[in-house]
């Protein structure tokens, strides 16, 4: 990019023990300077994405909200694209539309939904992107496909953001970071889950040199439309310290990972105040990645970091 895009940050959220301990969350993370809240999308202890961020959407004024990532097998598109126009039209066109192709193993055995090989998920996929586009733009959609079947479909309501809420497809694998490159305004740089849950080759796989690969695909496949792709990571750990070395050394063997590799590891920010916000600036120049969300645990270490990058 020919100049790096501002830093923007969001806090990803995931349960709360009442209403308005949720709204509470939400105004939080607004009144620290995060940009969005966002949810991930499983079936075990969170809230449901759709009406949780609804509630954080009311109880907030400027607040993103949106999905890392709604997993595409459990909704069918015309369902989905119902659902993020109305969060759109009534959040007044605050929505990140996360959407990928699913990979938790226990979502798939705990629901009975199929869990296909990745590549029949990804293709899947990239068939509900189209879907949910042509549902956005207000077309009649006609869609015949080898997963959906879509005739004479008019979808109500339009969303306020046109010509649809910014897409964000992260992913580990060529295969989505390609789809990812050529569809989506928001592309994340993940680990690849191979195995359906994360483990030792998941978080080994978000390893710098790992991330200079994905970049390069996400380049290669996305060709002039490359400047006008926003970069996204979603962080592991947020760690302030005076004894980064003692911390890496710690997370090394739970990364499967040395401390050298720790040090440069995109998805974990360790050190002083100072050291992590130097850290995100060269991070920034190297992988282009300016938009950055920290788990709810994080919310409170990371917002001095956030006070002073966001924007800049």
């Amino acid at each position: 990019m020919s100049h790096p895009r501002p830093f923007r940050f969001g806090v990803q959220l995931a349960n709360a023990a009442s209403a308005s301990e949720w709204a509470d969350l939400a105004r939080r993370a607004e009144a620290l300077g995060y940009d969005s809240v966002m949810m991930p999308d499983h079936f075990g202890e969170q809230l449901a994405p759709v009406p949780a961020l609804m509630a954080a959407a009311d109880a907030t004024t400027d607040l993103k909200v949106g999905t890392l990532v709604f997993a595409n097998d459990y909704k069918h598109p015309v369902v989905l694209a119902k659902e993020v126009a109305t969060l759109d039209v009534l959040s007044g066109g605050r929505v990140e539309f996360g959407i990928g192709a699913g990979w938790m193993n226990t979502d798939y055995e705990q629901s009975g939904i199929a869990h296909d090989r990745a590549g029949v998920r990804i293709d899947r996929l990239a068939e509900s992107l189209e879907v949910c586009k042509a549902i956005f733009a207000g077309d009649t959609v006609d869609f015949t496909g080898e997963h959906y079947d879509v005739t004479g479909y008019r979808g109500f309501p339009k969303p306020v953001q046109t010509p649809h809420p910014p897409i964000l497809i992260g992913g580990g694998g060529k295969r989505v970071l390609t789809l990812a490159a050529q569809q989506a305004d928001i592309v994340g740089i993940n680990p690849k889950i191979a195995s359906g849950r994360v483990d030792t080759p998941t978080a080994q796989n978000g390893a710098a040199d790992r991330t200079d690969e994905k970049l390069g695909w996400v380049r290669e496949a996305a060709g002039d439309r490359y400047d006008d792709i926003e970069l996204n990571m979603l962080v592991f750990a947020v760690v302030v310290t005076d004894d980064a070395q003692g911390t890496m050394e710690m997370l090394a063997p739970m990364f499967g990972l040395d401390p050298a590799e720790v040090a440069d590891y995109p998805l974990a920010w360790i050190g002083t105040e100072d050291e992590i916000v130097e850290s995100l600036q060269a991070r920034r120049d190297r992988w282009d990645v300016s938009y950055l969300v920290v788990q709810q645990d994080a919310m409170e270490t990371a917002a001095p970091i956030v006070a002073r990058l966001r924007g800049t």
